[in-house]
Order: structure tokens, then C-alpha cells, then sequence
């Protein structure tokens, strides 16, 4: 366990996580955060090319799985019910409790899990917290509200920090 708020990968979206990038880091489970992830909070169904990206995960032997805070169920079930894949809801990220949920459920290791999701205080942190790998995505739809703005600049000096480790490496 890892208290860190310092995401393992930075892309730009969720487009860049590849069935290649997860081999090459021994991971076989992907949680994904929904809001600002896949989509905009504001969409109801998976917009376009987010199921071939899923499939074409599936198709590598990843599984893939939303792993959300939502309250209501509803939205993210139509979600994952489009998508064809399961999810864990009601996560309470950034306790780490929701990953270990989804981890359990497919029988995947710490070290075989990968959280894909677009906020610090949430997304990173549970992962880091549950020892899995933390990879961090800009938010789709950009930041709306006055509260995101401010919390995505407030994220700003750790997304640097990944950018220079991916750098290092």
C-alpha cells in the first residue's frame, strides 16, 4: 500500500491504454472510473468507439470493469449493460474496499490490476492505495464545473511529476 497521489501512467484518454501497455505491465483486469473516464457525466449511453476499445481489451484477455461511486445504480448498470462487461458501484473511492471488491470478483492480484480514471483524490489514490497500477486519463468533456476546474488545477503539479518519471523510464 501506497499513500500517493502520483498516477503510475499519464494519458490523454482513455484510447491510449492498450492491450500492449497492460501486457507489458503483467496486467489482466482494468477498472475504469465512468464520469469524466468514458464519458462525460452528462451521457447516458457509451458514446462511440468506447465499445471496439473494450472489445478489443476482451479480445486480449483483459477483462474490463467500471468501478464507480455513483449513488444510483441505474446509469452506470445501462452503461455496463451496453458495454457487455460487470462493475463494482458504490466503490467509495479512495478507500481501497471497491478495487478489492472487483479484484475478488475475477480472482486478479494487486499487481494484475490497473485503475483508469481521471481524478487524485479518487481514482489514484484508491488505486495506489490498493497497490495496483494508477493510470490517469485528462477528463472527457473537459472540466465544467468551477469545482473540477479547480481540482483538475490542483492536479496539475502531479501530472507533471508522472510526466517526468515517464520520462526517467
Amino acid at each position: 500500500m501506497r499513500v500517493s497521489l502520483r498516477p503510475d501512467r499519464l494519458l490523454r484518454d482513455y484510447r491510449g491504454v492498450t492491450p500492449q501497455l497492460l501486457h507489458e505491465r503483467g496486467i489482466r483486469l482494468l477498472l475504469c472510473d465512468l464520469d469524466y473516464t468514458l464519458a462525460p457525466k452528462s451521457v447516458k449511453t457509451p458514446p462511440d468507439g468506447v465499445k471496439p476499445w473494450i472489445d478489443g481489451l476482451k479480445a486480449a484477455g483483459i477483462t474490463v470493469m467500471i468501478l464507480s461511486n455513483n449513488r444510483s445504480g441505474r446509469r452506470v448498470d445501462d452503461f455496463c449493460r451496453a458495454l457487455e462487461i460487470d462493475y463494482v458501484g458504490h466503490a467509495q473511492k479512495p478507500l481501497p474496499r471497491g478495487l478489492r471488491r472487483a479484484m475478488a470478483k475475477v480472482g486478479a492480484a494487486p499487481a494484475e490490476t490497473a485503475m483508469l480514471g481521471d481524478k487524485l483524490l479518487t481514482d489514484v489514490l484508491a488505486a495506489n492505495l490498493a497497490g495496483a497500477a494508477a493510470l490517469m486519463v485528462e477528463p472527457a468533456g473537459g472540466a465544467v464545473t468551477p469545482w473540477q476546474k479547480v481540482l483538475h488545477a490542483l492536479q496539475a503539479p502531479f501530472k507533471a511529476m508522472a510526466r517526468e518519471k515517464e520520462k526517467a523510464v
